[in-house]
């Protein structure tokens, strides 16, 4: 099955619903940074918070994620866009701690510290808007981000399963907005409906749609409204390598060219890596020259 996502009216038209399946973009993030199984599944809880937030903007915006956390996984990084695109990086790929039920212990390997959201809308400059980390559960974290600094009353539900290789058997997610004016009547049925519903990544497993996890939230009241290809995407290329040794400068170019036969750089994002030659490289130190 593809990923994708499905964006609803649900309860009466009072809440907005984001449904997304993940598993095969967590699955290429998995392979591309080699992660083990407690960091697989923070990341990939963020890769689908990540694109599912990509997924409430449009044209060419843009959102960078950063959580910073004390944990041994470190700082994770996310950027996302309006076509369903999302690709990132952590500091420690190779974390593998558990509770002693033998249920992966994300939080404890988030740690404590802050959620920071750029969002770069193509109108003005980027703004960010933070967070403190409340659980570094992510889902829990990311539904205290919306309602303390955007004001948006939310319910998040993320989750991965990580088999003993390694590899991602489910992925996904949802993100649940409450809109101006609801009734108590309908949040208290909406809590209920929350409580009484099967983790994410079991409905994943089991092979339920997005809609049909829309189903299951709302009983059946809710209005589908489009639905977007998800792709771990990264947009790198040598061309824009180029561009970043360039902003070294002659100096910094120069010691290059004196030290080194290759150099090779590598995308964090993707781990693709562009080697530039000594020709390169001094065709680079001339261009310096010439600015």
């Amino acid at each position: 099955m593809k990923d994708y996502l499905v964006k609803a009216y649900g309860f009466e038209d009072s809440v907005r619903i984001y449904a997304t399946r993940s598993t095969n973009l967590v699955n290429e993030a998995q392979k591309i940074h080699d992660l083990w199984p407690t960091s697989a599944a923070a990341f990939g809880r963020l890769l689908t918070a990540s694109v599912t937030m990509g997924a409430m903007y449009k044209g060419e915006q843009e959102l960078t994620i950063r959580v910073e956390g004390d944990g041994p996984i470190g700082n994770m990084v996310t950027v996302a866009n309006a076509k369903g695109h999302v690709r990132g990086y952590l500091e420690n790929n190779h974390v593998f701690l558990q509770y002693n039920s033998g249920k992966l212990n994300v939080g404890q390997s988030v740690g404590n510290g802050f959620i920071h959201v750029t969002k770069d809308l193509k109108i003005k400059q980027p703004f960010t808007s933070s967070a403190p980390i409340q659980t570094g559960e992510i889902a829990e974290d990311f539904a205290y981000y919306f309602t303390a600094s955007e004001q948006i009353p939310s319910a998040v539900g993320l989750g991965v399963l990580v088999d003993e290789d390694n590899s991602i058997l489910a992925s996904g997610g949802f993100i649940l907005q409450v809109m101006p004016g609801i009734s108590d009547e309908t949040l208290n049925k909406i809590e209920k409906r929350l409580k009484e519903l099967p983790p994410v990544s079991e409905m994943i497993q089991d092979n339920l749609t997005p809609e049909e996890i829309i189903d299951k939230m709302t009983d059946g009241d809710y209005t589908l409204l489009e639905t977007l290809d998800l792709h771990y995407h990264c947009p790198c290329s040598k061309e824009k390598f180029e561009k970043g040794l360039l902003s070294l400068g002659q100096e910094e170019l120069q010691s290059l060219y004196d030290e080194e036969e290759v150099v090779e750089t590598t995308c964090q994002f993707c781990n693709s890596k562009y080697e530039f030659s000594l020709d390169e490289i001094n065709a680079l130190i001339n261009e310096t020259k010439n600015q």
